[in-house]
This record gives C-alpha cells, structure tokens and sequence, in this order.
C-alpha cells in the first residue's frame, strides 16, 4: 500500500503490515499495564480481524476489547506513545474498508455493548457503541418506540458503526439517517481529550470553529442537496444559520476523528400496525422512476429490487408478477389503517405497476423483508454462480434522478463488460450493487479503477453522492476530489488535523485516503486451485472460491436466530466469539490460505481451534445468503490436517461407530456390552479412552438390529418385495442407516407398518451400505470414499430399477445428497442415488398421495432436524402432519449434539447450551398433550438425556396412532 498521506511523521505500519516482534511485544506488555479489558496479539485474534465486509484486507498489531470510556483513552494513549493507528471497529459489516485497520482494533462488541438508559418520556436511549441495533430496538419496544435507522443487518450491526457510517436503512424516508437521531456524543480524540459533542460549539476542538468561520461561502456552497449525502465531512452541519450541531457533525467520519464511547440517541414512535404494499414493475429502470412519485403518499419505506437477485427459496415467497418490485410499508394506529394506507398506495401506483398486492400479515411481510434483507448476501453471486463484490455499494442521487441514472449506470456496465443487479433504497435514491470485478487478476483490477473513476463522474453529473449509506473508506475515499474539489477536501484534511494531530485514528480513511485498488483482500490468496477432496461444484472445483463466499456480512453472527426456523450459527450463539461463528471461520481458512500470518496451511492449530466447536449443522449452507458450507470446509480441513498423522480418540471411536457397531451385531454382544456400559468405572474407563465426554451416558446398542427383525420377518434384500415377495420391483428401498439399524431399530420398524399400510412394498438393500456420514464428520475422507463407493456397487441394482430410497435419519439422507456427489463427482452413480434419495415424508407424499393418515388430532413441539432444515426441506414433513392432525410448528436452531460433536470430550457446556436455546425451552412450554417429534437420532438422545423426554420420529407416531386404531 502507497504511503497514507500522514507524511514521515505519520502512524507506524499504516500499511498491510504488522508491527515487527519487538515493537508488537512492547506494545502489548505497555496496553496490557493501562487497560483493564483484554489485550490479544494471538494469531486466531489478527486473523480475524484483517477483514469487514469489504473487499479490503489489513494485518492489525493487537485487538484491544475496552472496558469503558476509560480504557479508550488509555489504549489511546499508549498508541501515541508508540505512534500506532487505532481502528474503533463494532460488528464489521462496514462495506468501504473503515473497519480494517494495521495497528490496534478496538472491539465494542465485548464489553461496551449496554444500553445504559431509556427515557420513554423524552423518547431517547443512552447507548454504549457496541450494543447491537435490534437490542435498542427491543428495550424500545416495550414503550411503543424504535429507532428509526435499520440497516439490513440490524441484527449484528452496533450504534457505533451506525454513528461512523451515518447508517441508514430502508426507513430513511420516514425517519432519516443515523445523524437525524443522535442527540450528543461522548468522544475521545486523537489527542486524548474526552469531548462532549451536542449542539453548540462546546466540546469542540481547538481551532475547529476558526477553520469553519473562515470557509462559509464553500460550506454553504460544496455540498449537494440531497437525503442521502453521507460522503466526507458534515461540515455543512456546523454553519451558523443552521445552529451548529457538532453530534450530527461528527457522524460519518469513520473513526477518523475521534472515537465514540457513548450516545444519546433519538427515539421514534413505532407504528402499531404495517402493511407492506408490494408494486411490480416492467423492469428496474419503470420501478426507480415511480419512486419519487410515491413520498407525498407518506410511506416508511420505498425499497426496490430486480427479478434477478430473487433465487432459490426465495422465489417462493409471493411476489407479485414482474421485472421488478417496489416494496413500501405504510403505518397506522391500526392494522385496517395501515392496511387503508397501503391500498392508497397501490391506487396511487396503478397506472405503471403490471401487478400489486398487499401484505398485512406479520409473518408475511418478514418472510418478503428476509428476501429484501439476504440481498447484501445473495447479490454476492450472479445468477449463473460467479462472483460479484462491492465496491460501488451505494452511491445516491436525487430520487427524481433515479431512473436516469440507472440507465446511465447500466450503459457503463456494458461498456466495461461488466454484470451488476442494482437494488436500495429507490425512495432515497441510493442504490447497492455488487459487480462481477475480477479482482484477482491484475488485469481485473485494472478495469475496477477504471470503472470507478468513470462511475464517479456519472454519479457527479447526476447531483448525487459517491456514497449514500456505507462510508467513503477505502472504496470511494481517493475519488471524493470529484464530488468536493481540491478546495473541500483540503478543508477536510485540516479538519481531520484538528481532532487527530498525530494522524492515528483510521488513517488512510476518508482523508489522505489509500488508493481504492489497494490493499485488496484476494491479493494474498494462491491464485491455482488447492489440492483437495470434495468437489465443490457451485465453486468451480477450487477451495479458494468456497472460502471468498463469504464476504462478512455476518448474519451468523446474531445473538438469536434470523427467524424461528433458522439454524446458523448455534456455536457462536453458544459462546458469543467471533471465531466461533461461520464467518471467523471463514476469515481463518481465508488466512490459512493467505500464509501471511496464519502460517502452518493445513496443520494450523487457529483454524483446527475455531472448527473444534463446528457442529457440522450445515445451518449455514442454507441460512447464510451466499451459501457457505462450514461442514463440508471443516471436513476437509480436518481431513488433510490429520492427514498421515494420530488422530483424536473421538475420530476412531465415533468416526468409525458403523464398524464397532457391525461388529457387536456380528457378535451379538449388544446386551453385554450394555450392561458393561452400566458399571461406572468401566464406563468412565471406557469414555476416557474413546475421548468421550464424561458427562454423557452411552446409549444403548439395540439387542436385535432393524436387518435382522426384517430376515426374520421374512423380508428379502437385493430386490424382493415387501413381506416376501420373491421378485418385483419394490415400490421403496428403505435405506437401513447406522442409527436405525442398530441404536433405534423402532424406528425402520415403524416406517415399515406405516408404508405397508400405505399400500406401498418395501424393500432393504443388502448388508454393507453406509452414507460414511460419520466418516466425514471426522474429515477420514479417504475412508468416506471408499465406503461410498462400496455402497454404489451394492445400490446400483436399485438405481438401475428407479428405485426411490427413504433414509429415516434426517443426517444419513443429507449426507447422501450432498456429501456423496460432491466426494464421488466423477462417478455418475453418486448423483443418481442423490437423486434417488426422499425423506419418510416426501416418500408417503410422492408414493401414496391418496392415502389418508390416522387422525391423532394433537400439538407437536420439538425441532426440525438441522441438516433437514439445510439441506432436505421440510415441506412434506409439514403437509404430513398437517394430514394426520397433528397441529403447531417446530422450532429450529441444533439440539447440540449433533452427531459425534455432543459426544466428544469438551464439547458438552456447547453442546447443551445449544439444546437449551430452542429445543428444550419448546418442549417445556408444549402441554402434557404434544407429541415430542424428533426424526433425527441426535435429537432423541438430546432430548432424553437432558430433559427425560422421549422424542419420536414420525413413523412412530404414526405407527402408534395406526395400532390404536380410530
């Protein structure tokens, strides 16, 4: 990186670098002697802390998690001492570079993260930075108050990154920017000096009031008018006619001026009741122009978004018909006056809208706004799979110039080959998109400076602002002379010297900025394929791509789930640590393969540490809006980090569980290996060796195996029928899973009573079939293969037939519909037993539509099984239950255990906090009368271990229902 403008006297390392070994220990022993809080120079805390959501990357020196207002001063200090940069960083979503940073970061999100006080009265809150929006927003709500900004990840976001970027979010138009709702600010300078910042000149700096008295004429002038101006300073807040407001003043400077160490936040009534009126448009272009048209109507929001950031699930949403949609809530005192609002709109709206509808149902209206808010992630990937980044997230022009210049926009595009899908904040004229930039090639990166400096001037030419939400940063920082001219920005510069006379806070930010091509996050990522074992198909074969999903915008990171049936991430709710949620994950295996400061590749104990407390729930592959899959990463990592080495006992008595348990069966030793399971020392003995968690009872191994209840039954494999029948093609193979065969065998039994009476012959596939799910979970993938591919030799009759195998065990069914085509790819066999494979559910839907289940007129409660939610669906579970009047929902999130994970020594806390958080509070609060439903065998034992209740799968219930009889 070029030098940041701080001159030869400017901060040590303002570049991609740390500080050297000696300098960085000093710097340490001398933080950890004026701080209370903690003081990390590990490697796992660096590493996690290169990235935001941007597409830059900086090394700090040292993570600082401050205690108070204090610590901030003393951290701050001893970096001007030692002449280091210091980063004020809360959750990390910042889409511009700001919260990057090579010297010391200071994090919010540990201890400075309360709401300290709310007056409902005066309708404001005192917060520290790092409290999350959506915990303001739920102290608020008990009194009818909000606070207005919402960003899209309100969920994870902190007040101070909202104060920083000057925030806004899609109710902008009703309730303006985060410098619309600051009242006063605490602050420390780059000097030191702890400053109290509202309206009036007090607390200013010295020499701040001269720089604005002599530049009036140019405030008064330089800026553009508009809702969404958050490039540069807000110097304009500080002119005289106005009422100079140093609160509103100092948000937006991106931790370049001071940092915030408390606010005095404004409050808004929140409406009682909203309605959602959902406009489709031709195209994007007829949506942007009828925007502006629609403020006088008084709406919350005007949201717009392109038929092409709508995929997947999300298409089943209900949108109306169209090209496009404008999304815009109204409020009222009343669900029948929101809904009046609402309907005016689309009224008002008719004459260009091809379709409408409202929405004013609550979980409607979150399922079509979860769309809206994934499309930070989802627009991360174009359609056809490949990459796209930020960069030129948000720039904004007049709303009334939107149309005009998204065409312009979109012309430019073109000219530089280029693909981007524009969606924002139409109401406000601001617009995010990311764009396919190469910027791995240093052709590519040639082509995004291009692009940017040209896009800059479109933006200027049309009034608007390089950004309208997310910052200057890095992104847009060094083209601001376009917006401002020379003369602005050398009132910036000298501004920016007055609160920061050192140049320590965020240098290279906003002012004397880093070249935008700089300092780019892919720089250091090997640019050939690594060699690895599972496929990776949506990536391209290349592990590199898998691990650049994700680009930080954190919704693992949320302290409860994004919805009542979402999994990610269990193991960060558990612990509250970065490094345990997918997106530090993600930032470890992303410096592994940087080699920069995570140095051992594949034998890196960081990245080991941070996937040991990965349940392998796969909630991410499916919750995450771009797709990452930490299971299949953690498989592979453990995979070559073992590899030719010891593994953990836990590997071999748990990953090789379909063995061990063949074997008791061979011998028909499950009663006694039960009964010496019983003794406690020798249970305790045998725990210790297998690297079991002492706190877990072992279950019990099933004394007559499911396989051996079916021969005795007289049923055939290879082939028979049902029953006996000597030949015919089943109707289904009835896949006999590790669990069911030998743990829970009630269960294959009970599918096999309700299939029959379904009318439906059903067949067992001979001894030797495994989905090696275990085997992956422990990353053995070499083993993995070969049992697969033992198993394709002895399935493939049935797949030559068209047979659909039913997999009772939610894990074993996803593992055969991921796992195995994506480990075994080349082998065409795998995918059509993918294919191949249905849920209990799906099975009875597809097979026996007609037939009618008994009637057990009962609430359920329990948990959809987490790799069910990721990776199956649970449509036909629903429509099943549903049909045998079985009534309620289930709750997401893990039960915990998870496989092997619950079982290995030093997981147990995680495992049951995880339990504790969804599963075991739902079947608290059912009545005596719920069906405790649990298809998964984890589940099960979960649940009977840790709250006595026994769960059941769905077959069982049925069964049961059936022998009952009417």
């Amino acid at each position: 990186m070029s030098d940041s403008g701080a001159g030869s006297d400017g901060p040590a390392d303002a570049g991609s670098g740390g500080l050297a070994g000696a300098d960085s220990r000093g710097l340490a022993r001398d933080l950890r002697a004026a701080v209370r809080g903690e003081v990390d120079l590990s490697v796992t805390a660096r590493a996690l802390h290169t990235m935001d959501a941007s597409n830059y990357r900086r090394m700090p020196t040292a993570l600082v998690a401050p205690r108070d207002a204090d610590d901030v001063a003393a951290a701050l200090a001893v970096c001007r001492e030692r002449n280091v940069p210091v980063v004020p960083r809360g959750a990390g979503t910042s889409i511009a570079g700001q919260a990057t940073g090579t010297g010391v970061v200071l994090d919010f999100t540990r201890h400075m993260n309360r709401v300290v006080s709310l007056d409902p009265e005066r309708r404001t809150a005192v917060v520290q930075p790092g409290v999350v929006l959506d915990d303001l927003r739920t102290a608020a709500a008990p009194h009818g108050l909000t606070f207005g900004p919402d960003p899209s990840t309100h969920s994870r976001c902190t007040l101070g990154g909202m104060i920083g970027n000057n925030s806004c979010g899609s109710h902008s138009v009703a309730w303006g920017t985060t410098a619309d709702n600051v009242s006063a600010l605490s602050v420390v300078d780059g000097s030191g000096g702890l400053r109290r910042l509202a309206q009036g000149w007090d607390g200013a700096p010295a020499g701040l009031r001269p720089l604005v008295d002599g530049h009036l004429a140019l405030l008064r002038t330089g800026f553009p008018d508009l809702p969404r101006r958050i490039s540069g300073y807000a110097l304009d807040a500080l002119l005289p006619e106005h009422g100079p407001d140093l609160a509103r003043a100092f948000c937006g400077s991106e931790g370049t001026l001071g940092v915030v160490t408390e606010a005095v936040v404004r409050l808004v009534e929140a409406p009682r009741a909203r309605a959602l009126a959902v406009l489709g448009y031709a195209d994007e272009s007829a949506a942007a122009e009828a925007a502006a048209g629609l403020l006088p109507h008084g709406p919350l929001t005007v949201e717009g978004m392109a038929a092409d950031l709508v995929r997947g699930a999300a298409r089943e949403s209900g949108l109306p018909k169209g090209g496009a949609w404008l999304f815009v809530e109204t409020g009222g005192d009343s669900p029948a006056e929101a809904r009046a609002r609402a309907d005016a709109i689309v009224r008002a709206a008719a004459p260009e809208t091809v379709d409408a509808m409202v929405v004013d149902d609550p979980a409607g209206q979150r399922a079509l706004w979860r769309v809206r808010e994934d499309a930070s992630g989802t627009a991360t990937r174009m359609p056809d799979g490949s990459e796209a980044w930020p960069g030129w997230e948000d720039c904004a022009v007049p709303p009334a110039r939107l149309g005009a210049y998204l065409r312009d926009f979109r012309a430019l595009l073109g000219e530089h080959g280029l693909r981007g899908t524009p969606y924002g904040h139409f109401g406000d004229g601001c617009i995010h998109v990311r764009i396919d930039f190469d910027l791995l090639s240093p052709e590519g990166v040639a082509r995004f400076r291009r692009f940017s400096e040209e896009l800059a001037d479109v933006v200027v030419a049309h009034g608007g602002s390089l950004s309208g939400e997310h910052g200057d940063g890095q992104a847009r920082a060094e083209l601001l002379p376009k917006m401002y001219g020379p003369e602005l920005i050398g009132l910036f510069e000298r501004v920016k010297d007055t609160w920061d006379p050192a140049g320590l806070l965020n240098p290279g930010m906003l002012v004397r900025p880093a070249p935008l091509d700089a300092d780019l996050r892919f720089a250091p990522l090997p640019r050939e394929p690594v060699d690895v074992v599972f496929g990776y198909p949506h990536d391209g074969g290349d592990f590199s791509a898998a691990v650049r999903r994700c680009v930080g915008v954190a919704k693992c990171r949320t302290a409860a789930p994004a919805s009542p049936t979402a999994v990610m991430c269990p193991s960060f709710r558990a612990t509250g640590e970065e490094e345990h949620s997918t997106r530090g994950r993600a930032r470890l295996l992303h410096e592994m393969l940087a080699g920069e400061v995570v140095t051992d590749g594949w034998r890196s104990t960081e990245v080991r540490d941070a996937l040991d407390l990965c349940l392998s729930c796969k909630g991410c592959r499916s919750d995450c809006p771009v797709g990452v899959d930490m299971a299949t990463y953690k498989a592979e990592f453990l995979h070559h980090h073992y590899e030719g080495r010891r593994r953990p006992a836990a590997h071999y008595a748990m990953g090789w569980l379909p063995r061990w348990l063949r074997a008791v069966a061979a011998t028909r030793t499950a009663r006694l290996v039960n009964a010496l399971a019983r003794v406690g020392p020798l249970a305790a003995l045998g725990k210790r060796i297998g690297g079991i968690a002492p706190e877990r009872a072992v279950p019990e191994v099933a004394p007559e195996t499911f396989r051996r209840w079916w021969r005795k039954r007289g049923g055939r494999t290879g082939g028979g029928g049902s029953g006996g029948s000597a030949g015919g093609r089943p109707d289904v193979v009835l896949w006999p899973d590790t669990f069911t065969d030998h743990l829970s065998p009630s269960v294959g039994k009970a599918a096999v009573t309700v299939l029959e009476a379904a009318g439906l012959t059903v067949a067992v596939p001979p001894r030797g079939v495994c989905c090696g799910l275990t085997y992956v979970s422990t990353g053995q993938l070499d083993r993995a293969r070969a049992v697969l591919r033992a198993t394709l030799d002895r399935m493939e009759p049935f797949l030559d037939a068209g047979v659909p195998v039913l997999v009772l065990e939610p894990s074993c069914a996803a593992a055969l519909t991921s796992d195995l085509p994506e480990l075994l790819g080349d082998d065409p066999r795998a995918h059509r037993l993918a294919t191949a494979v249905r849920t209990f559910a799906r099975t009875v839907e597809e097979l026996a539509p007609q037939w009618q289940p008994p009637d057990i007129a009962r609430p359920v409660t329990g948990q959809t099984h987490c790799h069910q939610h990721a990776i199956l669906g649970d449509g036909a579970e629903r429509r099943l239950r549903a049909k045998a009047g079985l009534t309620g929902e289930l709750s997401g999130g893990c039960c915990g255990l998870a496989g092997n994970f619950g079982f290995e020594r030093g997981h147990y806390d995680v495992s049951k906090a995880c339990a504790e958080e969804q599963l075991l509070p739902s079947v608290e609060r059912a009545g005596r009368d719920a069906v405790v439903l649990a298809d998964g065998f984890s589940c099960r034992t979960q649940l009977a271990q840790l709250a006595g209740v026994r769960g059941r799968h769905l077959a069982e219930v049925l069964e049961e229902a059936l022998a009952d009889g009417p």
